[in-house]
């Protein structure tokens, strides 16, 4: 059994119908941000993977690990493992400190579905920028990737 990832259609789409049951009200069952906010950091992730959002507004840096680059990838893609809560986020991509803020919910929740259309989209239009802590990916791993950062966030609102 392969594992979930944005490029299989029925796992976009369970994301898909997860987000939908996103309400701005929604309590967070762990972290800080709140369902708005949450909205806007998908979005600005995938803006960020996709060279939407300049490096230089972006500021994204790559942030030094003391280990290999492969198994950190490893571990965060392919160990049968759910990623930390409570992971601080990254200043670039965060509502309060220098993503995007959020705006009216629904306008913002079509933008991240238009966003994950596009980072979904064959053929790609755009050159997949690094990220920050793994560098380099592949298209299977940046799907992977999609898929389990959207699911930790959309399970931090119990969707």
């Amino acid at each position: 059994m392969s594992k979930r990832n944005l490029a299989n259609p029925a796992d976009k789409q369970q994301i898909v119908e997860r987000l939908a049951k996103i309400q701005s009200s929604s309590p967070r069952l762990w972290g800080k941000m709140t369902a708005p906010q949450m909205i806007c950091h998908l979005a600005d992730s995938f803006r960020v993977t996709m060279g939407e959002k300049p490096w230089e507004t972006a500021r994204v840096s790559v942030t030094p690990i003391p280990i290999p680059d492969w198994f950190v990838k490893w571990v965060a893609l392919d160990a049968p493992l759910r990623w930390p809560r409570g992971t601080p986020t990254r200043p670039e991509v965060d509502a309060e400190r220098g993503g995007t803020a959020p705006g009216t919910f629904e306008s913002d929740v079509r933008d991240l579905l238009c966003l994950l259309d596009h980072f979904t989209r064959q053929p790609r239009d755009f050159s997949w920028q690094p990220h920050p802590f793994f560098g380099a990916m592949t298209d299977a791993e940046w799907m992977r990737w999609g898929y389990l950062h959207t699911d930790h966030h959309l399970r931090q609102f119990g969707a």
